[in-house]
C-alpha cells in the first residue's frame, strides 16, 4: 500500500481508516514544511511585536488575563502537564492512530504556527508505531484538549505509550523506536492539543464501520425479501422517482440489483409490512445521514481549526472559535438516529420472519414444528439489542455545564456523540446477523424458490458459517459466529 502523502488537503475517511487499521505509512508533502515555517515566522514576529497571543504569552481559559513571562518552553510543558486530566479506559490503538493522523492532517494546513520539527516528530512516532496511552473521558467537544495532552506528553517523553504490543514509559518507547523526545517552542504545546482530532479520528472510523454495516444490511434485507416472498414492485424505479427522498432511489436500485434475475417469482401478498415495504425509504435516510457525517468529518480533517489561528499569507494571528464542532456533533446525532431507525426495521423483519408463519413459512421457522422453539426465543435477544440502541440514540449534544469560570459556557459533546454512535453500529451489526440467519432459514424452507445470483451468494455466505436449523440448538452461538465475520471483514458473499 502506498504511503499517504499529507498536503494540507484531500485527506478522506478512507485514508484515516487505512492508517489507523492497516498501519499505512504517512509522508510529508513537498509544500507542508514551507507552509509551517511561514506560519511559525508570522507567529514569532507577532509575539515579538508585543501582541497578546492566547496560549503563547497568556494563560488559558479563565487564566486568559494572566501574562506569561520567562521560559516559554517550560510554560508549554506546564500547559501539557496541567491539562492532562483525562481518565477512564484507554482508547484502542486504532482510535489513537486515527487521532494522531487527524491532528497531522489538520496541522498540514499551516494554521497552528507549530514548529516544523514537532510536526515531523509526530509523523515519525505514528510511522514507528509509538502510540500514547490516551484515556477516553475528558473532552466535552470544545476541542479535545484534555484528551489530546497524551500526544503532546508522549512527544516530550512523558506519560505512557504502547509500542510493539507493550505498555511502557513514553521515553522508553521513543528510545526503543530510535526516536528522541522533542523540545517545545512557544505555543507548540497548545498547537498539539487544541483541536478536535480525537472526535474527528474516531468519527472517521465510525463512518467506515457504518458504510460496511450498511452494505450488509442491504444484503440481509434482500435475502429477507426472498425468504418471505415479498412483493418486489416496491422497488420499481418509477415509484422512487415520484417521491425522490434522500437516498431512496439509491437504496432501491441496490436492492433491485441484489434481487435481479431473469424471471422473478410472483409475490405472496399485495402489500408487505412496513419494515419490508418501506425499506428503500428507511435505508435511503441512512445513506444521507452517513454522507452528511462523512462530509462533516472530512471538513475537519482538512481544515485549520486552531485557536489562535495563524494566517500565514496575511501575516496575522487571530483568536477563533473554529475548534468548536457543533456541526460534527449534530451530524453524528443524526447518524445515530438513522442507524436506530434502520436497526428497528431490521428487528421488525426478524420478528416477521420468525413469528407464527407468515406467507406460508412454518411457525418459528422450525421445520419440525410441534413444541420446537425454533427461532422465536431470539426475538427476546433482538428486542434487548433494540432497547440498547434506542437508549444510545438519545441526543447528548445539549448535555453540558459552563466551566472555566464561565469562559467555556457552551460545548458540543462531540466525542460522546461519536462514541455512542460507534457503539450503536456494533449493536446494529448483531441485528443484521440475526436477520441474515432468519432470512437464510426462510429461503431454505420456501418450496420451489430459485434465488437471484446475488442473494444465492448471500445465502451461501451465511451457510458457510451457520448450518440450517433442523432441530433446536443454541442459536446464540451461531449468531456470535456470524457477527464476528460481519465485523472483521471475512464476510464475503
Amino acid at each position: 500500500m502506498s504511503a499517504l502523502v499529507l498536503t494540507g488537503a484531500g485527506v478522506s475517511v478512507g485514508d484515516v481508516t487505512t492508517v489507523a487499521r492497516q498501519a499505512r505509512k504517512v509522508e510529508i508533502g513537498p509544500d507542508v514544511i514551507g507552509r509551517l515555517e511561514r506560519a511559525r515566522k508570522v507567529l514569532d514576529e507577532a509575539a515579538a511585536s508585543g501582541q497578546q497571543i492566547y496560549g503563547l504569552n497568556t494563560g488559558l481559559g479563565a487564566n486568559l488575563g494572566t501574562s506569561v513571562e520567562g521560559d516559554a518552553s517550560a510554560f508549554q510543558r506546564q500547559l501539557l502537564e496541567g491539562r492532562s486530566g483525562a481518565v477512564g479506559e484507554a482508547l484502542p490503538e486504532a482510535s489513537v492512530r486515527a487521532t494522531m493522523l487527524a491532528r497531522l492532517a489538520m496541522l498540514s494546513a499551516g494554521g497552528s504556527g507549530l514548529s516544523p520539527a514537532v510536526y515531523s516528530a509526530l509523523v515519525d512516532a505514528l510511522n514507528a508505531g509509538v502510540h500514547p496511552v490516551m484515556p477516553s473521558l475528558g473532552s466535552i467537544g470544545a476541542g479535545d484538549l484534555v484528551m489530546m495532552t497524551a500526544i503532546g506528553r508522549m512527544l516530550i517523553g512523558e506519560g505512557e505509550a504502547d509500542y510493539q504490543g507493550r505498555r511502557m514509559p513514553a521515553a522508553k518507547a521513543l528510545m526503543m523506536a530510535r526516536l528522541a523526545p522533542i523540545s517545545l517552542a512557544p505555543k507548540d504545546g497548545l498547537s498539539l492539543i487544541n483541536a478536535s482530532a480525537a472526535s474527528t479520528g474516531g468519527g472517521a472510523l465510525a463512518i467506515a464501520d457504518a458504510l460496511s454495516a450498511f452494505v450488509q444490511q442491504q444484503q440481509a434485507g434482500a435475502l429477507t425479501m426472498e425468504g418471505i416472498g415479498a412483493n418486489r414492485t416496491i422497488l420499481d424505479p418509477r415509484l422512487h422517482m415520484a417521491r425522490p427522498a434522500a437516498g431512496q432511489q439509491e437504496a432501491a436500485k441496490e436492492l433491485n440489483r441484489l434481487l435481479a434475475r431473469e424471471e422473478a417469482p410472483p409475490p405472496t401478498t399485495l402489500q408487505d409490512p412496513l419494515s419490508i415495504r418501506c425499506m428503500p425509504s428507511i435505508h435511503g435516510a441512512l445513506i444521507e445521514a452517513i454522507d452528511r457525517a462523512r462530509q462533516a468529518v472530512e471538513i475537519e480533517l482538512n481544515a485549520a481549526a486552531d485557536n489562535p489561528l495563524v494566517l500565514g499569507d496575511d501575516g496575522v494571528v487571530m483568536s477563533t472559535g473554529n475548534f468548536h464542532t457543533a456541526s460534527l456533533s449534530l451530524a453524528f446525532e443524526m447518524l445515530g438516529l438513522a442507524i436506530a431507525q434502520s436497526a428497528a426495521a431490521c428487528a421488525a423483519r426478524f420478528i416477521q420472519l420468525t413469528g407464527s408463519g407468515r406467507n406460508g413459512l412454518p411457525k418459528y421457522l422450525s421445520p419440525v414444528g410441534g413444541a420446537s422453539a425454533g427461532f422465536v426465543p431470539l426475538q427476546k435477544t433482538v428486542t434487548a439489542i433494540v432497547g440498547a440502541i434506542r437508549h444510545k440514540a438519545n441526543p447528548v449534544m445539549l448535555d453540558f455545564l459552563p466551566v472555566s469560570e464561565g469562559v467555556e459556557d457552551h460545548a458540543t459533546q462531540t466525542p460522546l456523540a461519536v462514541s455512542k454512535c460507534a457503539d450503536m453500529i456494533v449493536l446494529w451489526r448483531r441485528l443484521i446477523a440475526f436477520e441474515l440467519m432468519a432470512a437464510a432459514q426462510a429461503a431454505d424452507l420456501r418450496d420451489g424458490l430459485t434465488l437471484a445470483p446475488a442473494t444465492a451468494a448471500i445465502l451461501g455466505a451465511v451457510r458457510a458459517l451457520v448450518q440450517p436449523l433442523k432441530e433446536d440448538r443454541p442459536l446464540g452461538v451461531d449468531a456470535d459466529m456470524l457477527n464476528t465475520a460481519l465485523a472483521n471483514g471475512t464476510w464475503q458473499p
